[in-house]
């Protein structure tokens, strides 16, 4: 994997690249704020960005903006200590693929890199919970501005697609355990099932998340009353 740095903190960058060193991960280039970003994603093509929010000149997130308008392949995971719920909303609808705390722990940041090569986006414990939170709020909004809909019939215990939510009952249960912020191997102990399989699952969740656009993505959400 090569990864480029986005990050104004030089201590921190020179520590991310040293454990990266260590596990055989490349680091193409550091880039000191936003603007740097942009550039060196277009002449670097890095396998992945670990970008922070807050930089000079230019943010994170609008960095992130910028380089998926142009390159919509390119993942993008944001490094920061920014707990706030708005900072992780705008950072997923700029398109990031993850959002990890400066907090986290050297194991379970190689395995959010692992996760990103295996398209499992990362989230620190918790985080998939507010964004799911935020959903809800928004779609609940949305819904008071409507002309009153007929209610959508309950979903049956069933593995089939839900055919309005755009999910299987197994993919919504994967998917509220881990909003809760169980990591996967317990999510797959109280599911009877494998790390392997939780993993899978969220792939297949996170692809749907893409597919559809920003409204349907708040509408089930709040639907599943996963918030």
């Amino acid at each position: 994997m090569r990864v480029l740095l986005a990050d104004d903190h030089r201590l921190i960058v020179e520590g991310i690249s040293n454990l990266l060193s260590v596990y055989g991960i490349e680091v193409v280039g550091i880039a000191n704020d936003g603007l740097e970003a942009v550039t060196l994603a277009r002449e670097l093509q890095p396998d992945l960005i670990l970008m922070d929010i807050r930089m000079p000149r230019c943010d994170g997130l609008s960095a992130t903006r910028q380089i998926k308008a142009a390159q919509p392949e390119m993942r993008i995971v944001m490094l920061t200590t920014s707990t706030e719920s708005q900072d992780l909303f705008e950072a997923i609808k700029s398109g990031a693929c993850g959002y990890l705390l400066k907090t986290v722990g050297r194991d379970a940041f190689l395995q959010a890199l692992r996760d990103v090569e295996q398209g499992v986006p990362p989230f620190s414990p918790g985080l998939a919970g507010q964004l799911l939170d935020e959903f809800g709020r928004l779609s609940r909004a949305a819904d008071s501005v409507r002309p009153a809909q007929r209610p959508a019939p309950q979903a049956q215990a069933t593995h089939e697609p839900l055919e309005e939510e755009g999910l299987t009952e197994r993919q919504a249960e994967v998917l509220r355990l881990v909003s809760q912020g169980l990591t996967y191997e317990e999510a797959g102990e109280q599911l009877g099932i494998s790390e392997r399989t939780v993993r899978y699952q969220m792939t297949k969740i996170m692809d749907r998340l893409h597919l559809y656009n920003r409204a349907q993505v708040l509408a089930y959400a709040g639907k599943l009353g996963l918030n």
